[in-house]
């Protein structure tokens, strides 16, 4: 983890936002995983579509937030057909209230 990379991810409301969804993904996407076949989960998984919808974005502008915070290492994505699945990674969320503990 780079603190200087997730602290310019989280620099922008609907990035903050999207990580705060991804937290409860059930509550704030409940038609995720409309689109994998039956007997597959992608566990905490959002569609990038479900993504832009809820945040009223362009879909170039969520995949490119999505893809800082994931450079960052605050999210990890799965991809399956056609389809990219965005969650969060609580490792590095870990690691990051651990650097406040510890350096700041």
């Amino acid at each position: 983890m780079e603190p200087i990379d997730v602290f310019k991810a989280l620099s922008n409301e609907t990035r903050l936002n999207i990580l705060k969804w991804l937290k409860e993904p059930e509550k704030h996407f409940p038609k995720q995983g409309a689109h994998l076949p039956k007997g597959v989960s992608i566990k905490g998984g959002v569609c990038v579509g479900d993504i832009q919808e809820k945040a009223k974005a362009s879909q170039s502008t969520v995949s490119q937030y999505l893809n800082m915070m994931q450079n960052a290492g605050l999210l990890e994505s799965v991809r399956y057909g056609q389809w990219t699945y965005y969650r969060r990674n609580e490792e590095t969320l870990s690691q990051l209230v651990e650097y406040f503990k510890t350096e700041i």
